[in-house]
C-alpha cells in the first residue's frame, strides 16, 4: 500500500495540494482518536454478531470501514485483508456487491421478522401494509446488488 504523500493531488487540484484523504487524515487528533474509537467499537459489535444469533456481524465490520480509513489505514487494511470479512468487504467498496448466500440470509431473515411481527404486534391493516411494503423495497433493493464474481451486464 503506497504511502499517503505517494497518492499525488487530486485530479485538477492546484500544485503542491495535499490529497484529500490525507487532507482527511490530518483533521486533527480529536477527530481521528473519535474516528478510531467509533471503529473500534463496531469491530468489537460485529464480533459478539458472530455469536449471537440474529446480530449481523458484516453491517458492524462495513460501517467500521470509513472510520478507520479516517483514522487508521493500517486498521482499514487489515480489515479489508481480513480473511473472513475482507472478500465481502472489498466487493462492497468496489462495485456494492452482496454475496448470494447473504441475499438468500437476508430475504428470509426478513421474512421470519415480517411474521413475527404480524403474530406478536397483530397491527392493523394499514400498519401491516407500510411494514411489508418497507421490508419489501429493501429486500428488492438487496436482490438487485451485484453478486460477486458474477457479470452484471447484458
Amino acid at each position: 500500500m503506497p504511502a499517503l504523500a505517494e497518492l499525488g493531488a487530486e485530479p485538477g487540484a492546484e500544485p503542491g495540494t495535499k490529497p484529500a484523504t490525507e487532507a482527511l487524515l490530518r483533521r486533527g487528533p480529536v477527530a481521528r482518536s473519535s474516528w478510531l474509537v467509533l471503529g473500534l467499537s463496531l469491530v468489537a459489535v460485529g464480533f459478539v454478531g458472530i455469536f449471537v444469533p440474529l446480530l449481523p456481524t458484516t453491517d458492524f465490520m462495513l460501517l467500521a470501514l470509513p472510520c478507520f480509513a479516517r483514522s487508521s489505514p493500517r486498521l482499514e487494511a487489515w480489515l479489508l485483508g481480513h480473511p473472513r470479512f475482507g472478500p465481502g468487504l472489498r466487493a462492497w467498496r468496489e462495485t456494492g456487491a452482496v454475496p448470494r448466500h447473504a441475499k438468500v440470509a437476508a430475504c428470509i431473515g426478513m421474512t421470519a421478522g415480517y411474521g413475527l411481527f404480524w403474530l406478536h404486534v397483530r397491527p392493523n391493516m394499514g400498519l401491516a401494509l407500510a411494514v411489508a411494503a418497507g421490508m419489501l423495497a429493501a429486500a428488492i433493493w438487496i436482490i438487485r446488488r451485484p453478486t460477486p464474481g458474477i457479470s452484471n451486464e447484458g
